[in-house]
């Protein structure tokens, strides 16, 4: 990422980037190296460019969900893990006294996807996502809701501390998007945000068939309803969503998989103008459901996958904004 990138996402007529950091990102955790000069530098180019910052916790010491994205595959111990937990309050308030009062700065999120017992069953985590080390893998599960809650408020706590109340404190609703009714309804919370990350690879999961048709009903009954009921409770964003889906890709990616994980699209089963109509028709869907709450991120801006000659990847430039942009798949909405 540079400052072009920056300039492209501002020509795209977008006004916000999500912006992913390690938990280990200031150079405390051997033998992982330091980031956060990255992190500086992204705020500077954000700031010239008026754009702004969402810091989204992305991983932390033993995981919160066994994701491959989330730092060990197969392992979600986190939670079970005192001291873990406490690094991870100290490392949001480190944060949040470094940024919290940067023009650039929209907010903080606690923590990227941290998995509840429905998407650990839904998705069978150690199953999908194989442990490298299975031994460390022992004693991995999902993490309650009631121990969410509690680690919510500690970590609104410790990071408000040190940004003013026009700076959000973004929390993930854990895969469980309508059980946070209740939540912070107090006064002493103020400016919090609820981010859901809605994509089709779920729903598809869920039972949702594989068509262009399906997949706008299911957005209109699921996606936008949803959204439109806890936006009543809270300031609601989509902090992640994309054009994929299996049907896209001519092959049943189970939810999302890839040739990383064995699944291969390799033959083109819809022409160029049957794409278009395709990734084009859901991106409407989508844009039009996030507009029922705050604000959308879209998931990803670069993916650094050559989906042309390298075999396999058919359908997966719909993760890459920029391509979708270049191919007329999502709408410019100029300001």
């Amino acid at each position: 990422m540079t400052e072009r990138d920056f300039a492209t996402i501002k020509s795209f007529g977008l006004n916000a980037v999500r912006i992913p950091v390690p938990y280990f990102i200031f150079g405390d955790c051997k033998p992982f190296i330091g980031c956060i000069e990255e992190l500086d530098k992204a705020f500077n180019w954000a700031e010239k460019y008026e754009l702004s910052i969402l810091i989204d916790l992305h991983t932390v010491p033993g995981s919160q969900n066994g994701f491959d994205n989330g730092g060990i595959s197969g392992v979600c111990k986190w939670a079970k893990q005192p001291e873990s937990v406490q690094f991870t309050l100290s490392l949001l308030e480190r944060l949040a006294e470094r940024y919290g009062k940067r023009k650039g700065l929209y907010g903080i999120q606690i923590l990227n996807e941290p998995i509840t017992e429905k998407m650990w069953d839904l998705f069978d985590i150690q199953n999908r996502y194989k442990p490298v080390d299975e031994e460390m893998a022992k004693g991995s599960g999902p993490i309650s809701l009631k121990f969410l809650r509690s680690f919510y408020i500690d970590a609104y706590r410790v990071m408000r501390k040190h940004m003013p109340e026009d700076k959000a404190v973004v929390f993930h609703d854990g895969f469980d998007l309508k059980s946070w009714k209740d939540f912070m309804r107090e006064e002493e919370f103020k400016n919090v945000v609820l981010d859901t990350h809605q994509y089709l690879m779920v729903a598809e999961a869920n039972g949702c068939e594989k068509n262009l048709e399906a997949y706008v009903k299911y957005i209109q009954e699921n996606f936008e309803k949803d959204v439109e009921e806890m936006q009543k409770y809270f300031p609601v964003i989509c902090g992640e969503w994309s054009l994929f889906n299996s049907y896209g890709t001519g092959v049943d990616t189970k939810g999302g998989q890839s040739p990383l994980n064995g699944v291969e699209a390799n033959t083109e089963i819809l022409s160029s103008d049957e794409k278009k109509e395709l990734y084009s028709t859901i991106a409407k869907a989508q844009l039009n459901a996030w507009k029922k709450g705050s604000g959308h991120f879209y998931w990803n801006y670069k993916l650094l996958l050559d989906t042309v000659n390298e075999p396999g990847w058919i359908g997966w430039d719909s993760w890459d904004l920029g391509k979708c942009v270049a191919q007329d798949w999502y709408p410019i909405e100029k300001n």
